[in-house]
């Protein structure tokens, strides 16, 4: 008779996480799940933040064992969850970010255009299903919220999901971001469910709107940071110059087979259900070993940003609450354009505007729902004397401009 499967992984937020059970050792194993190794988890966050070198696969372990602790505390609330259930909800958060590129978020919708990360994660969580006969077609149910009990979906994806919680966690952990420090076990212990929905206990209310608040001060003190969001953009504008200029048929060889693919692929094709493969095989080495390479190109426009990210010369970084005035601009634009020696219409690369926003609750959107003790249910955002009313369901915005010093 096979002996059960039992792992322990020590990680460093939360100590000790558990794994048992075999499928869960299966998808882990994968390599389609190692190559999360292989991706940061903040992208650039680590050039202003030094400890921020953490990978998805921290992130996906992680949100595993906090989905581990909230079945648990809902069990024991006397929540119907059968084990079937319980390895569904566990291999879907396992495999929510398996569809992530290189660089996570900051290259979403360049390699490949016009395709979600979870709609690739659920591309390879289907060949993995395929792969194990079937085994994950309860995890891909309630991955897609088509299973009948929606708090488990909810649980994967929402305002006050496993997710949000163990990314604000361990990404405070490691930037050392104390504003992001958030009480998620007493949330744990908060979580309800009312009429198949997840709710939070009336007693959980300020720890939600803590939860709210750090999640506010993260986006503007670290992900929304303007030397991170000057870096995410270059390697950005990276990717899309090599594109370029292999399209006008230069060469701009990649560090990999699978990187020259995407690549010199045509943007008006979406070619991730053919080359699904290679994808997986992709990771932030390809990128980085090719933006090393390519700060020895003789285009002048991709070598200054590869040097720039590779040497930590990032363009300078404005932000400000009003649009950025246009002959101030077009002053800046033509000093670069005289300063690399480009054309105008190549000076986009170098010196570019855009917008930053951030809207902490949106109401409209997925609702935190508090349950009272009489068994009224409210929206947190209509609890008398609540923090998130007055202030946090409103969206800021901040105008930037990213330019060569």
């Amino acid at each position: 008779m096979a002996q059960p499967v039992r792992k322990i992984i020590n990680d460093p937020v939360y100590g000790f996480i558990t794994i048992d059970h075999p499928v869960i050792f299966q998808v882990i194993a994968h390599p389609y799940y190692q190559r999360l190794r292989r991706i940061h988890q903040m992208a650039f966050a680590h050039l202003v933040y030094p400890g921020a070198v953490h990978t998805r696969l921290h992130h996906s372990l992680g949100a595993y064992h906090l989905m581990c602790n909230a079945l648990q505390e809902l069990r024991n609330k006397g929540i119907e969850i059968s084990a079937e259930e319980e390895l569904g909800a566990k291999v879907a958060i396992l495999l929510h970010d398996v569809g992530h590129g290189p660089f996570s978020h900051a290259l979403e919708n360049v390699l490949i255009k016009g395709v979600k990360h979870e709609d690739i994660s659920l591309r390879i969580i289907r060949i993995l299903n395929k792969e194990m006969n079937g085994q994950l077609d309860l995890a891909i149910s309630i991955f897609t919220n088509q299973y009948h009990k929606p708090f488990l979906y909810q649980l994967i994806s929402g305002q006050l999901d496993v997710d949000r919680m163990d990314y604000l966690s361990r990404d405070s952990f490691f930037t050392g971001v104390s504003e992001g420090v958030i009480g998620y076990d007493r949330i744990l212990k908060m979580l309800t469910v009312h009429e198949g929905e997840l709710m939070v206990e009336e007693k959980g209310i300020f720890s939600i709107e803590k939860f709210l608040v750090a999640r506010r001060l993260m986006y503007w003190q670290v992900y929304l940071h303007k030397a991170v969001l000057s870096a995410e953009k270059m390697l950005v504008k990276v990717l899309e110059r090599a594109r370029e200029l292999i399209l006008r048929g230069e060469t701009v060889p990649g560090a990999s087979a699978a990187l020259d693919l995407f690549l010199q692929s045509k943007e008006e094709e979406t070619p991730i259900d053919k080359y699904l493969t290679e994808f997986c095989l992709l990771d932030d080495f390809d990128v980085m070993a090719s933006i090393k390479n390519w700060m020895f190109h003789p285009d002048p426009v991709l070598s200054t940003l590869c040097e720039g990210l590779i040497d930590r010369r990032l363009l300078k970084v404005k932000l400000q609450a009003e649009p950025f005035d246009q002959q101030w601009v077009t002053e800046q634009r033509n000093r670069i354009c005289q300063l690399k020696g480009i054309q105008e219409e190549d000076c986009h690369y170098l010196l570019f505007t855009g917008e930053a926003v951030n809207t902490t609750y949106n109401p409209v959107e997925e609702k935190i729902n508090i349950l009272f003790k009489d068994g009224t249910v409210k929206d947190i955002s209509q609890v008398d004397n609540a923090l998130i009313s007055q202030t946090l369901s409103s969206p800021v915005k901040k105008y930037y401009i990213c330019y060569l010093k």
